[in-house]
């Protein structure tokens, strides 16, 4: 018997069918993957098996794991199982994790559940696992809080929460979106090791093939809750037998139709950063140590004109994300200037923003942190126009909802929606249709289609592309996948603790790094046709 077996699995939500006659199997010691596009019914098969489903759920079929029926057995016996027998990494570690409770607490909670060691003993396990997922207590205390991280860091954390067991199977939803492609790397080989060593089932689910090809022995192909091609991984995806497996494999490599790039023009740029440092309050070590500063970005110079696109690429925490904080005025500078069309907004007051604000809109890494719950789609999409001086009437107001909905491949049906009846994906396109309300002259964009299916992702790049020829937005995208920076940038910039090492061109860097920092990104991104060729190679 395998490991876990789900046989014939269907699953309706309040009478909505979501999955239909589902069969997949893992066995002790293989890896699987499950891809398809957002809402092809993907979590909500994992969700099941760990016997997590929503109110007004109702299951057809068989899961059984370990030779326990999970649908049928208690929610006692479900929660020895959960964390302890079967592991799960979550999509969004910023809502997977407690706000409230530091990293420490959080990775030691589960192994006190589970094994009833002192906390000592816990804090010591828990050090240990955040070590091997890249985060040695040294630099990462176990009495940060998850907001002291970035977003690669945080899911660091959720892999190490869901492995400090050692459980035999462990499902990981989409495990290294939010890393860079080095720690990606890393990470990949960390689960691979697991499921060496322990003899653990894993169950990966992702939107990149890539890395699938390279990890999984077995792949299943899902779309609107069904299972459309299954077999061995390589042999699948090289064959392309089913037609949406060979548009999946198409839509990995889709680069987007573009305008010559833009050539910068220094006399009169969009943005300007001249000499940009930013420094945080560090820790006390002591009661009466000293706090020494910490310098998240330090001297950083650039331009961009209007119309140009540029990605700004580099590991997770080298101070991207403060970056742009502070290009949208979120965060001030500790040193150095930035200037958007000629405006020092470095220096200016919330009411001298409000026009700069109008014309540079930001996509967020987190989806759905960056919405508030309560509100629906109408109301979340149609924030920014409070910018505008003379404001929209309400039925003017609808119409832009609804054409920027359409622009990212979503209906103005659901404009009477909420966030959270949303994929993974479709939150981050919700996203999206908010940063383009406006009709932006820059927007800045982090991780924008980090969550997306390929299909997905596919479609969205293309948007930004028609919108950068169409209307001459110009962006600056953040993102730790050199697939991007090289489908939709005119130039590359490569960040490394807290400056930039190097730049140019997009074509030359990612061709013919220079620094260090550069040559490892390459090196460590994932390639479809070479994980194919490798894969196959190794089998024969």
């Amino acid at each position: 018997m395998s490991l876990l077996e789900i046989e014939k699995l269907s699953l309706s939500i309040n009478g909505t069918p979501i999955l239909k006659h589902v069969d997949l199997s893992v066995e002790a010691g293989q890896t699987v993957g499950l891809v398809g596009e957002s809402g092809s019914g993907k979590s909500m098969t994992s969700l099941a098996v760990m016997k997590l489903l929503p109110p007004g759920s109702s299951t057809a079929g068989r899961i059984t794991f370990d030779g326990i029926d999970v649908l049928a057995a208690p929610e006692a016996a479900m929660c020895r199982l959960r964390g302890n027998e079967i592991g799960m990494v979550f999509q969004e570690p910023m809502t997977a994790l407690n706000p409230v409770k530091t990293i420490g607490e959080q990775v030691a909670e589960g192994i006190r559940l589970h094994t009833g060691v002192n906390r000592a003993d816990a804090e010591a396990r828990a050090r240990k696992i955040l070590e091997r997922v890249g985060l040695p207590v040294e630099k990462f205390p176990l009495s940060r809080y998850p907001h002291e991280l970035s977003g690669g860091q945080r899911q660091r954390v959720v892999i190490a929460i869901a492995c400090a067991l050692k459980p035999k199977l462990l499902i990981a939803d989409e495990p290294t979106t939010a890393l860079d492609v080095v720690l990606q790397k890393q990470i990949l080989e960390l689960l691979r090791d697991l499921v060496d060593e322990n003899r653990m089932g894993l169950l990966l689910i992702s939107h990149d093939l890539a890395v699938v090809t390279d990890m999984a022995d077995r792949i299943t192909i899902m779309r609107r809750g069904e299972v459309m091609e299954e077999g061995e991984t390589a042999q699948t995806l090289s064959a392309q037998v089913h037609p949406y497996t060979r548009q999946l494999a198409e839509a990995s490599t889709h680069v987007p139709a573009r305008a010559k790039p833009v050539t910068a023009t220094l006399s009169q740029p969009l943005l300007q950063l001249d000499n940009v440092v930013r420094d945080y309050p560090g820790r006390r070590l002591s009661l009466f140590s000293k706090a020494e500063p910490f310098r998240a970005v330090n001297g950083v110079s650039f331009s961009l004109a209007p119309g140009q696109s540029v990605a700004l690429v580099g590991r997770s925490g080298c101070g991207k994300s403060t970056l742009a904080r502070m290009i949208l005025a979120l965060d001030r500078p500790t040193g150095g200037e930035i200037r958007f069309m000629g405006d020092p907004i470095s220096r200016m007051g919330e009411s001298a923003l409000r026009p700069a604000r109008r014309n540079m809109q930001v996509v967020f890494q987190d989806p759905y942190g960056s919405f508030d719950p309560r509100h629906k789609v109408e109301r979340l999409v149609a924030e920014p126009l409070h910018l505008f001086g003379n404001q929209p009437s309400p039925a003017e107001k609808r119409e832009r909802v609804a054409a920027a909905l359409h622009d990212v491949g979503l209906s103005s049906r659901d404009m009477n929606k909420y966030p959270h009846e949303f994929s993974g994906g479709q939150r981050q396109r919700l996203s999206i249709a908010r940063a383009v309300i406006t009709r932006p002259r820059l927007i800045v964009a982090d991780e924008p289609v980090s969550a997306l299916d390929v299909s997905i992702r596919a479609q969205v790049l293309d948007l930004f592309a028609d919108l950068n020829q169409r209307l001459g937005i110009a962006y600056l995208f953040i993102t730790h996948d050199l697939t991007v920076a090289r489908a939709i940038t005119d130039e590359v910039m490569v960040m490394h603790d807290g400056e930039i090492v190097e730049e140019g061109a997009t074509g030359r860097v990612l061709d013919h790094p220079e620094s260090e920092a550069a040559r490892d990104l390459v090196a460590a991104a994932p390639d479809l046709q070479r994980a194919i060729a490798r894969r196959l190679e190794m089998q024969g």
